[in-house]
């Protein structure tokens, strides 16, 4: 009876600490079935900031589970496979919500471009920033695997020029795009790039994104997390998704009332997809965060330099092969200012990350860099 006992008391604490679930499923489903009427009329203040808070709220709450659950894959299976799991699926969903865009709604050339941009710059200078300047104000220094890094960057730079630079120097099509032949040839150019990264990641060279000086604790972190105990890779793997698609779908209905809020103040058009981005990439911003303040630096990196390097090898094949099946227009090359900030903040991010140790000097650089897009937002 003893061992039924506890093992009763075990499940009740589990679906306790789920209950945040079936709060997150129930609107999600409310939105998917009666959202389109809800947010067809907004021109009324209060329901304006009712239906705006009631969808920021659940999708904050559910992010914050999903970073609870990815942090406990990542302490089942170790490192870089559980930030690797958080990353796929974040980025995975956020390439079937713009190839759904893409094929369903108005022909937008821009959204893929923008989309990669705005988590380019929300991550690499927005998270980098903050994740450094927090960890450097609680721990001081803090180190990471430098050879992991500079396997990040050696990916990320290379793409994101090709894919956002190239087209505006290439002769055969009209800056931004790029003819068939071309998009043939970077389709396959982010598919090998970003597959021998994960083969070196998980099989050759494991070692270069995990802490060596964390591996000596490691067997600790297996007692729990936090206040609830760690359950099966299946269970911990089942809740990730189960809260992370509903992040995702009522990011988009909460595109409605931040259009027409932005609508109606006059502000820029780019906020919205801005608003809509942060929020998709909250998970991974929080993951970020609490590794940085727990002093685990390693993992707030391979989190955000891995989130890069997945938008970009993940959607530019993506919106190519739609563009070449279905013959929209894709334009990836980015204009006038955006250019500038997307070669300064990789730059940047290559000083960054040339020394084994951070400080919170480059904490506050990263986050100057966010502020002065978020500025261009405004006044481009």
């Amino acid at each position: 009876m003893d061992g039924d006992t506890k093992q009763s008391g075990q499940v009740n604490q589990a679906l306790r600490a789920e209950v945040p679930l079936i709060v997150v499923l129930a609107t999600t489903l409310a939105f998917l079935a009666f959202g389109k009427d809800w947010l067809s009329d907004l021109s009324n203040p209060l329901w304006l900031a009712l239906m705006f808070g009631w969808l920021f709220a659940v999708i904050l709450w559910a992010a914050l589970k999903v970073v609870h659950h990815a942090d406990c894959l990542a302490l089942k299976l170790g490192e870089p496979y559980g930030t690797l799991i958080l990353t796929l699926s974040v980025i995975s969903i956020e390439v079937l919500m713009i190839a759904a865009l893409m094929l369903g709604g108005s022909n937008n050339p821009t959204l893929a471009r923008d989309t990669m941009f705005a988590v380019i710059m929300i991550v690499l200078n927005g998270m980098v920033g903050l994740t450094l300047l927090l960890g450097a104000l609680r721990h001081g220094e803090q180190s990471y695997n430098l050879q992991g890094a500079n396997a990040y960057l050696s990916v990320i730079i290379p793409l994101a020029l090709l894919t956002l630079a190239l087209p505006n120097v290439t002769v055969t099509t009209a800056a931004p795009t790029l003819s068939g032949f071309q998009s043939v040839f970077l389709i396959f150019i982010c598919v090998a790039l970003y597959g021998t990264f994960l083969a070196i990641q998980t099989l050759r060279h494991k070692h270069y994104f995990t802490d060596p000086a964390a591996q000596a604790v490691s067997g600790d972190a297996e007692h729990g997390h936090g206040i609830f105990p760690l359950r099966s890779v299946p269970f911990h793997a089942l809740l990730l998704l189960a809260y992370l698609i509903p992040v995702v779908l009522l990011a988009k209905k909460l595109a409605a009332p931040v259009d027409y809020g932005i609508e109606e103040l006059h502000l820029p058009a780019a906020l919205g997809g801005f608003i809509v981005a942060a929020l998709v990439l909250t998970p991974e911003a929080v993951g970020a965060v609490q590794a940085a303040l727990a002093d685990r630096l390693q993992r707030a990196v391979n989190i955000f330099l891995g989130s890069v390097m997945a938008t970009i090898g993940l959607t530019v094949p993506a919106v190519l092969v739609i563009s070449l099946v279905t013959g929209k227009t894709v334009e990836l090359g980015l204009q006038g200012a955006d250019m500038l900030m997307l070669v300064v903040t990789l730059m940047v991010s290559m000083v960054t990350f040339s020394a084994a140790n951070t400080n919170l000097l480059q904490g506050v650089v990263h986050l100057t860099l966010f502020l002065a897009y978020l500025m261009l937002i405004f006044a481009p």
